[in-house]
């Protein structure tokens, strides 16, 4: 239950924008049409997107056809159930067999990308796993000195070259160094990218196929890091990334300091990719595994 404590803390500025909204309205109302399209402004106001506010108001009015519901505590356990069903397949990170177990985390500038990469290596290092980070992220002294105080405050080890250097030599030499050493992971750090920038895109699409020339089953994961503050450019963000690298899940950052979580729907229904990680504080432990049904709720509980 602690998880589940944590994230309705992490949750709370969206719960308020949705569930007291929906408690202030509906309670004690008669469900009818008029009430479902307030419902939708509600669930638009939460950034969950309009496709996917459309999808659930239909689904809500369906049952409504079907079962009679037409009481606030009949439409609270509907959308939460319809909520889980369009979230379903987010869950959570697992590490697979392959080793060294190679990530790549790709995101534009200010996302939280470089803290969660820290998170995550400390929550491996707690399971046991042997891990190092590449600083792929060349173009900044600061993000290799940034990535290094992580690198030693969580205790695992950080392959890194000169400022300028090539990022596609950092991932080859980092996957190297994993195989050398018997690492568990390898987790590469790349640059912020612009993501409009074409340019930028194909270095990172260039840092896949080097990996891939150590361990060709590599990279294992391309994590997109998204900050939850930004609502619908994030989902912008998200598709755009995935037609350049094939993104196969998101870590959202922030979800703690926005009312405008329903972001995480609006983005696996659109798009189609799993929320596998979520950050709901600053400390090293205040990155979670997503869970559908831990999320709905957070947000609706």
């Amino acid at each position: 239950m602690r998880i589940l404590r944590s994230l309705r803390e992490g949750l709370k500025k969206t719960r308020e924008n949705i569930a007291s909204k929906i408690d202030m309205l509906f309670r004690g109302r008669v469900i009818d049409e008029a009430a479902l399209e307030e419902l939708g402004d509600i669930l638009l106001s939460a950034d969950v997107g309009v496709r996917t506010t459309e999808k659930l108001i239909g689904r809500l009015r369906e049952r409504m056809r079907m079962d009679g519901i037409d009481g606030f505590e009949g439409l609270i356990a509907s959308l939460k159930e319809e909520m889980v069903s369009i979230l379903s397949g987010c869950d959570g990170f697992v590490i697979g067999e392959e080793r060294p177990y190679v990530i790549m985390f790709v995101g534009v500038n200010g996302t939280g990308k470089t803290t969660t990469i820290a998170k995550l290596a400390y929550r491996l290092k707690m399971e046991g796993k042997k891990v190092i980070l590449a600083a792929a992220d060349t173009f900044r002294a600061a993000a290799i000195d940034q990535l290094r105080i992580w690198a030693e405050r969580v205790g695992v080890d950080m392959i890194k070259h000169q400022e300028g250097s090539d990022p596609g030599a950092v991932a080859y030499d980092a996957v190297s160094a994993a195989i050398a050493r018997g690492a568990d992971v390898v987790m590469i750090d790349t640059a912020g990218r612009i993501h409009t920038k074409g340019g930028l895109m194909e270095e990172l699409k260039k840092i896949k196929r080097v990996v891939g020339k150590s361990v060709p089953s590599a990279p294992h994961e391309v994590i997109l890091v998204l900050d939850a503050t930004t609502g619908q450019n994030a989902l912008s963000q998200a598709r755009i990334f995935k037609e350049a690298v094939d993104i196969t899940g998101i870590a959202l950052t922030k979800l703690d300091g926005t009312a405008k979580g329903g972001i995480v729907m609006a983005i696996k229904e659109e798009l189609g990719i799993p929320i596998k990680l979520v950050g709901v504080g600053e400390g090293l432990e205040d990155l979670r595994d997503f869970s559908p049904e831990e999320f709905v709720e957070g947000i609706l509980g």
